[in-house]
């Protein structure tokens, strides 16, 4: 249950129920559909939620909106509801008080809900896709691919919270032109062993890093010279596939190492194997959305994409400053290009897998290829416009003493996801590139490691340690932690113990709107909140010494705590150590 809609509700029913009864009294004129919109005012003095009904209302009442809202007070009963009065404020604000009642509701649902508190069901039925990582599988894992890691993994874990059956996916480029250079860099090392650096030219558009050097390496000494006289074609099978079981295994085993599974690694060498992309053109072309040009063959990717920006709301004159070019699908030498096995692997999401809703996790730089493929997804009737989401991802930094950091100290390359997994533990790594992901973030690698206040992961898993820590202090004195329906609640009633319990009522909101705004560092800044709502209170409300009702009621507003820190540290895959 999610406290807060619950408290919003019945003040939209409360306002509602006072309409009607003012209608039928003759006081209020009938027919009035405006709903009620209840916020949370951002002063606590201004009460404990507040609706603007009687503003919205009273234009169509031809009533003062204080006026109204004098006549709907008038109407009010409070029993039996969370609420125990409401005032009049400003131009005719209604703001509503918080009673016990509410209170007490709110860590008794903790206590029910326990592991599952926070849970809600906005998506219950839904089928959501997020694609993410996708790195390319012919180098090491970057920072990028290390952002969009926790992004997808923590944006899928909100999703599923809020209801979604969720499916996590890495796509895996192994076809195409960058497997081509992959393997050609492969070879021209691999020659490079056998004739001497100087002998062979390495090219210039290939893979440079040392990790293509130490392949080669690899290569030869299970091979020696007996791919010196096969064909190219042979040669660069057998160097593609011999990188790419290496490269792969080792992604698998760094994602997991960073706590993120996929349910799927999915090949794009298995859309063109099996006619998929092949299939894609041709049925582009049935539709008409194609012509031949050189020998190519063209997607109509400007009249298309036109097309899905106007469903959009942007403006002609807006358009037409983009630029807009067209496609290639298939090259004059019959191979199809990247984009037409995107087009592909995301008409298999929609049309064979059935994916109710996909979301792509982007690097920023891929900006313009957002409006393309929705629009290609419109041209093949799949609904690309809002079947298809893009969550573009920002740059990082990484930072050390107030100095961008480029090269590893240990390796002294540039740094990788693994290298930074070995100075960085995964904890920090996960939550700080959790950060919001329209913003460029700044990496603090002295932070990151630091275990004071200073560092918001220790922050937060200190509050959750202290908690454990206490409980169990508690406990060997003889005192368990008492049921909900075993306390006396009302006790709770000082500035520090509601405000924690406020805190607690609101994570399956945050989880909501983390959700609905693909944005999961809503539960970043929940827990910095929820954790220092509890030090406070810690600081404040002493438990060991005061009279057992207080105690055992503050010890239960402890354990609640524990539980709603462990299942937003769940949510972002953070460890719950209960020493620290």
């Amino acid at each position: 249950m999610n406290m807060i809609q619950s408290a919003k509700d019945q003040i939209a029913a409360l306002t509602q129920g006072a309409y009607r009864a003012a209608v039928q009294e003759g006081l209020l004129p009938d027919g009035v559909e405006t709903v009620p919109a209840v916020e949370i005012p951002k002063d606590s003095a201004n009460g404990d939620y507040t609706t603007t009904f009687c503003l919205a209302a009273s234009k169509a009442m031809r009533k003062n909106p204080r006026e109204v809202a004098a006549i709907l007070t008038q109407h009010m009963s409070f029993d039996g509801t969370y609420f125990t009065s409401v005032e009049i404020a400003g131009p005719g604000f209604l703001n509503f008080r918080l009673g016990e009642k509410w209170y007490a509701d709110v860590i008794a649902e903790v206590e029910r809900a326990a592991d599952d508190y926070g849970r809600g069901e906005g998506l219950k039925g839904k089928r959501i896709m997020v694609e993410f990582v996708s790195a390319n599988p012919t180098g090491p894992m970057h920072m990028g691919n290390a952002r969009g890691g926790v992004l997808g993994d923590t944006l899928a874990s909100v999703l599923d919270w809020s209801g979604a059956d969720v499916w996590r996916e890495f796509y895996v480029n192994d076809a195409g032109n960058q497997i081509e250079k992959f393997a050609k860099s492969l070879e021209a090392r691999y020659f490079q062993i056998i004739k001497g650096e100087d002998a062979v030219e390495f090219p210039e558009d290939g893979y440079h890093g040392d990790d293509i050097k130490e392949l080669a390496r690899a290569f030869y000494e299970e091979h020696g010279e007996s791919y010196v006289d096969k064909t190219e074609e042979e040669r660069h099978a057998a160097l593609a596939r011999f990188g790419l079981d290496r490269n792969i295994p080792k992604m698998q085993s760094d994602l997991k190492r960073y706590g993120i599974e996929f349910n799927k690694w999915f090949f794009e060498s298995e859309l063109h194997e099996s006619g998929f992309v092949a299939d894609t053109a041709e049925r582009l072309k049935e539709l008409g959305y194609t012509y031949e040009k050189d020998g190519a063959l063209w997607l109509k990717t400007a009249e298309i994409t036109r097309a899905q920006l106007r469903k959009t709301g942007k403006k002609d004159e807006d358009i037409d400053k983009l630029d807009l070019k067209d496609d290639v699908l298939r090259r004059s030498n019959g191979f199809y290009t990247y984009f037409t096995a995107d087009i592909a692997y995301h008409r298999n999401k929609f049309e064979v897998r059935h994916f109710d809703k996909v979301i792509d996790v982007f690097g920023a730089d891929h900006h313009g290829h957002v409006a393309r493929l929705k629009g290609a997804m419109d041209a093949l009737g799949l609904d690309g416009t809002n079947r298809l989401d893009v969550v573009l991802m920002q740059l990082v930094r990484l930072v050390r003493d107030g100095e961008v950091v480029r090269m590893s100290k240990r390796t002294g390359k540039t740094i990788s996801l693994s290298d930074l997994l070995d100075e960085i533990p995964v904890d920090a790594c996960r939550y700080f590139f959790n950060a919001k992901p329209d913003t460029q973030m700044d990496f603090d690698l002295g932070l990151a490691v630091r275990e004071d206040s200073e560092n918001p992961v220790y922050y937060i898993q200190y509050a959750y340690a202290r908690i454990c820590s206490l409980l169990k202090t508690m406990a060997d004195e003889g005192r368990a932690v008492p049921a909900a329906d075993k306390a006396d609640l009302t006790l709770l009633s000082g500035e520090q113990e509601r405000a924690l319990i406020k805190e607690l009522a609101g994570f399956g909101e945050e989880i909501r709107m983390a959700a609905r705004d693909y944005d999961p560092s809503y539960i970043n800044r929940y827990l910095m909140r929820l954790a220092g709502a509890f030090h406070r209170f810690y600081n404040a409300c002493r438990i060991k010494g005061e009279a057992d009702e207080v105690a055992n009621a503050r010890l239960l507003l402890a354990a609640a705590t524990r539980q709603v820190l462990a299942n937003g540290l769940t949510i972002l895959g953070l460890s719950k150590p209960e020493k620290m």
